[in-house]
């Protein structure tokens, strides 16, 4: 089923209705309601948030899971202190995801960092790097090196 593309004036004339339906779930199918990039760009939808991405890092993302429960929620100056003295190798690359999403929060969209909190933060699996390894009696065997796509997101608190 094809939607019906929608000029400037005529998004900027519903904005409220479809961000209304954006933010809320179908009753019947439990999907939610899809904007094309185009349409979230007028409406302004993603302009509260600042987002930073690292893909690719080589660390599995079961090591960073644990330092990200445990800045999920806090206050910007609190996720720094505690990922500043987690001993844990993921710590240092999710200080400077902090820091670049405090920085794209605030210089892209003007938010004010002392409000800024962690909304959400995810590890997701990235591809695994195959390599071999020479074992006894001329065999190799695979080492699996695990990679991740980190995200944080910050957002102002009211």
């Amino acid at each position: 089923m094809e939607r019906k593309i929608m000029s400037e004036a005529e998004l900027l004339e519903r904005r409220e209705e479809l961000i209304e339906k954006y933010n809320s779930q179908s009753r019947q199918s439990k999907k939610p309601f899809i904007l094309s990039k185009r349409e979230r760009k007028v409406l302004g939808i993603g302009r509260d948030q600042g987002k930073a991405t690292l893909n690719y890092a080589r660390i599995s993302p079961r090591k960073v899971k644990i330092v990200l429960d445990l800045i999920k929620g806090k206050d910007l100056e609190e996720a720094y202190a505690i990922v500043k003295f987690t001993p844990k190798a993921a710590s240092e690359l999710i200080y400077k995801l902090l820091h670049s999403a405090e920085a794209n929060a605030v210089n892209n969209f003007e938010l004010n960092s002392e409000k800024l909190y962690v909304a959400d933060c995810y590890a997701n699996q990235g591809p695994t790097l195959k390599r071999m390894r020479a074992v006894a009696r001329g065999r190799g065997t695979r080492i699996n090196k695990k990679t991740s796509h980190i995200t944080v997101v910050l957002k102002e608190r009211d």
